[in-house]
């Protein structure tokens, strides 16, 4: 239906309640703005009425920053660990800033590893991606969730 004030067709814009039913735990989204942006990563803690430090819909997420190489049967063992390696991240992401996809991850050792006091000391942090690290890695070794392990062209 035409505007009267331009030639626009008016579209209902895409609000924030729209995609808030689908951002669950092991939803799988992708990161829209900053520096992951384009990358990969999966919900661990959706916080839909935000925190103290944080007033606004945001969720916690682990993701990868560098995605693994690909392998033949050609290569050497070591080379194959090497390539297969994954470096990860852990983040508070604002809802507005995630496109969520179809697809979902279920990994239950990383609800206990990432919390909000995560984000507190450094150490925990970085405590926190090791333990990310080793469970993507497991994942991708075992051949589960293939997709999840390939970078978004665009």
């Amino acid at each position: 239906m035409p505007c009267s004030n331009c030639n626009e067709s008016q579209k209902s814009p895409r609000t924030l309640l729209t995609i808030i039913p689908s951002l669950k735990v092991g939803r799988v989204v992708i990161i829209t703005r900053g520096r992951y942006a384009g990358k990969k990563c999966v919900i661990i803690q959706p916080l839909d009425n935000g925190t103290k430090s944080h007033p606004f819909p945001h969720a916690l997420v682990a993701g990868i920053e560098r995605y693994p190489s690909k392998v033949t049967r050609r290569m050497s063992k070591a080379k194959q660990s090497k390539k297969s390696k994954v470096k990860p991240f852990v983040k508070q992401v604002n809802y507005t800033h995630l496109m969520p996809t179809r697809y979902t991850l279920e990994l239950e050792n990383l609800k206990g590893v990432v919390s909000a006091d995560t984000f507190k000391e450094v150490s925990q942090r970085e405590d926190a991606k090791k333990t990310v690290k080793k469970a993507f890695e497991e994942r991708y070794t075992s051949g589960k969730n293939r997709w999840f392990f390939t970078p978004l062209r665009f």
